[in-house]
């Protein structure tokens, strides 16, 4: 994409050439993420391009040459000065998060961030009139790097947000004072509380950014600023009010009580840093921007942050398992055998990410069923009734299995018996075209077994996702022996299509998530057999940072497949587990399966279980009985090889089962407490409740590792 703005900037300066690309290596300039050039009216154009990455982040390089771009344009002022992304995807997308991890005091945090505020003020100072053009994603630190130009003209399409909660963090360049100055301060406080971003329609409304326009008419924009035909936003009287200290502490209180309702300030400390720093200091400008920075170093070393930034990493780490080979097909058809809650909500995820899904089931109103909470869904996510329409034209309802020859991947969800599964396998395998990938989503079932009678087991795989499908990130990839390379990579090629992140794990009883998080929810089962009530078991997993407790997990998942599984894995693993009490199978004969029946373990009324309010607390030893035996069979997956390493584990435990993020995941936490510890506490549990505590023996074969390892370094 070009335009005058750009063309100006290539004849003169910079030798650009289309929108987005490099400029040309015969004349480089003499800063290595940056490029200045001028148009005939001496408006100097500014674009950020960031040296070999694909979006713009502001690392210490990058905010050292706009130092050195400042002092050119000081010798040397502009009538104006336009600031631009030179990436075609976005604006800047925030700080270089890799260097957080190399900040390892609060001093040397501070002074870093007193550096980097100077730098920008400088910015914030200058003579002349400054314009950011907003494309793409401005995201925390690109954010606050718009907020230091007089003006900001987002393109259509653009989105801005302040996600820095989400590491632990709030702004730190200065966005915590500039964006309650220019917004009405609840508006801003919001934003940065809960990270969520906000598009350019309603940025313009909020008066975050001061024009929309579509690219073709940047230059006309910018004329428009320069020649004063738009006005300089100016502080709202909203932000003048909220100056005041009583009307700060009064507001203060009610975002403290809303962040309580999803964050414990125990565990997730920066809404409650936010707000503090804005109640103290909102009165004076200075003094907040001031403060920001010991509020961010402080939150910054913390070890929620740490953990934050860490899952951060594996996020991505597990994204680029998505980035395959480009020569491997993509997937665009998908058919789904099964309309029931699973393979509903898979295909309609399917066909909202773009895909083109027929659905089969030998009940015709189980599709009628789909396509309508496949609408619902739309409905939620606030899609306009054109992307509606257009989404469920995608979704195809198919009663004779017709969509099977057209489809590039042929997934079956319905119910997890081996028998049946075979069954629709033998009747699919014959009409799949070449090429096309067989998948299930078997919870449990290792493939070794499914395989039996396929002519080509290569192109089987599993592709597992949770429940439910529209909020859980994680689906694991799952291999077996006879499967080929080109089936696993486009398997996970088709994950990444779909926004999800994938886990290649190994076929075995459970995999991996299945495996871990059935001995915590067996566990709480048994506690409640010993007369325990549920609230009080699961108000100790919240405590410790899971997102909901395994009673009401355990009905969210389903109490016939909890037990399914639990049966499944009593019978094929080699470790002890307890028999599931008799009420609890009479519940499933009964058909009280939990949220999707109205009864489980709770009953539910609108989408939520009924609780009573302060049960007895649980025992002492509640949270160790919860935790520890899912940390045990974390081991095990280790030590036999059905996951390849930590990381990926601690990450598929985080997406798949909302595992306490802050706490880094349930390897990262095995560390911190001290293998040793958790073998002992094993042992002591195994003596008072049986053996189905036993410590898994990689325990001590890693611990021994780790001392090895250490004593080799000393």
């Amino acid at each position: 994409m070009t335009g005058p703005v750009y063309s100006a900037l290539q004849a003169r300066a910079l030798e650009l050439g289309p929108f987005g690309h490099e400029p040309s290596r015969d004349n480089p300039g003499p800063w290595q993420h940056w490029q200045l050039g001028r148009d005939e009216q001496d408006v100097a154009w500014l674009l950020l391009n960031k040296a070999d990455s694909s979006v713009n982040v502001l690392s210490a390089d990058v905010l050292e040459e706009l130092g050195q771009v400042l002092d050119a344009l000081q010798d040397n002022p502009p009538t104006g000065l336009v600031l631009r992304s030179g990436k075609p995807g976005s604006f800047c997308v925030g700080a270089d998060i890799k260097e957080f991890r190399h900040l390892h005091s609060e001093q040397e945090v501070s002074e870093k961030l007193t550096r980097a505020h100077g730098l920008v003020k400088r910015l914030v100072d200058l003579p002349y009139p400054t314009v950011a053009v907003i494309h793409g994603a401005a995201l925390g630190g690109g954010l606050e790097l718009a907020l230091c130009c007089d003006y900001r003209i987002a393109v259509a399409g653009a989105s801005m947000g302040t996600p820095e909660v989400l590491l632990g963090l709030h702004p730190g360049l200065g966005g915590t004072g500039r964006l309650v100055d220019l917004i009405h301060p609840v508006a801003a406080m919001t934003m940065m509380l809960t990270g969520k971003n906000t598009r350019d329609r309603k940025a313009k409304a909020q008066g975050l950014v001061d024009l929309v326009v579509q690219e073709r008419h940047v230059a006309n924009a910018i004329n428009a600023v320069m020649s004063g035909k738009v006005k300089k936003r100016k502080n709202t009287w909203q932000a003048k009010l909220f100056r005041i200290d009583p009307l700060r502490r009064f507001v203060g209180k009610k975002m403290r009580a809303q962040a309580a309702k999803k964050a414990p300030p125990e565990h997730y400390p920066a809404p409650y840093a936010l707000v503090d720093l804005w109640e103290k200091y909102g009165r004076n400008g200075t003094d907040l921007l001031r403060h920001e920075v010991d509020s961010f170093a402080k939150l910054l070393t913390s070890d929620t942050s740490r953990n934050l930034v860490r899952v951060f990493f594996l996020r991505e780490q597990m994204k680029a398992l998505t980035s395959v080979d480009p020569q491997v097909a993509p997937i665009r058809q998908v058919h789904v055998i099964g309309a029931g809650a699973m393979g509903a909500d898979i295909a309609g995820w399917c066909a909202i990410q773009g895909l083109r899904v027929t659905l089969f089931d030998t009940q015709p109103e189980m599709i009628a069923k789909a396509i309508g909470k496949t609408a619902a869904l739309c409905r939620k996510k606030r899609f306009s009734s054109a992307d509606t329409r257009a989404v469920l034209d995608r979704l195809i309802p198919d009663f004779h299995h017709d969509g099977i020859a057209q489809a590039d991947l042929v997934l079956e969800a319905v119910p997890e018996k081996l028998e049946i599964k075979h069954k629709v396998f033998a009747e699919v395998e014959p009409k799949l075209k070449d090429g096309a990938i067989l998948a299930t989503n078997t919870s449990s079932i290792p493939l070794e077994q499914l395989q039996d009678g396929l002519k080509h087991p290569e192109r089987m795989v599993g592709v597992h996702f949770f429940n439910p499908v529209a909020q859980m990130l994680l689906v694991e990839v799952v291999q077996h022996s006879k499967m080929n390379n080109e089936t696993f990579e486009r398997a996970k090629k088709f994950v990444g299509q779909i926004s999800r992140l994938p886990t290649p794990v190994s076929s075995a009883p459970g995999f991996l998530v299945n495996r871990a998080l059935t001995p915590y929810l067996i566990e709480a089962i048994v506690m409640l057999d010993e007369g325990h009530s549920p609230e009080s078991i699961d108000q100790v997993a919240l405590d410790f940072g899971m997102p909901m407790g395994p009673i009401e997990l355990a009905d969210q998942v389903g109490l016939d497949i909890c037990l399914g599984v639990a049966e499944m894995l009593r019978e094929r693993l080699d470790t002890e587990l307890p028999e599931t009490p008799q009420w609890f199978k009479d519940k499933v004969d009964q058909g009280k399966l939990g949220k999707k029946t109205g009864e489980g373990l709770y009953v539910w009324e609108k989408g939520k279980p009924k609780k009573r309010n302060n049960p007895a607390r649980a025992p002492e030893e509640t949270l160790d009985r919860l935790i520890l035996p899912m940390l045990n069979a974390c081991m095990a997956c280790m030590r036999e090889g059905v996951i390849d390493n930590e990381e990926l584990l601690d990450g598929a435990m985080i997406f798949g089962t909302g595992f306490a993020p802050f706490r880094g995941g349930p390897m990262k936490y095995a560390h911190e407490r001290g293998f040793a510890d958790i073998q002992q506490r094993l042992q002591q549990l195994a003596q008072l409740h049986g053996k189905r505590f036993a410590p898994d023996a990689g325990w001590v074969s890693s611990e021994a590792a780790e001392t090895e390892n250490s004593e080799t370094e000393d």
